[in-house]
């Protein structure tokens, strides 16, 4: 097999997944960023087994990424732990590499998605607020 040079590519690292996901939070309209502040972002290879069962999800590829924690406007209770945005590496890197969506957008569509469970936001309001932060 002849070499042409160029350096073998790596898959993006969770760090570069992490950067691509806080410039998408960056782009949210302020209303929505202020009350992001408390949110924290994970980014893993895979959600956990546990996840998984409790889903109902058998292939660990299916799940790109997971909000936890009450919505915005919900009283929280003692012992909650603070809401949680989850993104799943390896997931996101084969949908990235099957649908051919850039990363950056295909990191936006989740994270937006994700953020709309922190708002309760219907299926079409997540749909609008990912066209305002498309890159």
């Amino acid at each position: 097999m002849p070499t042409t040079g160029q350096p073998p590519r790596l898959p993006p690292t969770a760090r570069t997944i992490e950067a691509l996901a806080l410039e998408a939070l960056s782009r949210l309209p302020e209303p929505f960023r202020a009350h992001l502040h408390d949110v924290v972002l994970f980014v893993e290879d895979f959600a956990s087994d546990d996840v998984l069962k409790d889903m109902e999800i058998d292939d660990p590829f299916g799940l790109t990424g997971l909000y936890s924690g009450r919505p915005v406007g919900q009283d929280a209770q003692t012992g909650d732990l603070p809401p949680t945005i989850h993104l799943f590496r390896r997931p996101l890197l084969d949908e990235w590499v099957e649908t051919g969506v850039p990363l950056d957008a295909l990191i936006t569509h989740v994270v937006v998605h994700e953020v709309g469970h922190h708002f309760g936001l219907s299926d079409i309001d997540m749909h609008v607020l990912e066209d305002m932060v498309a890159p």
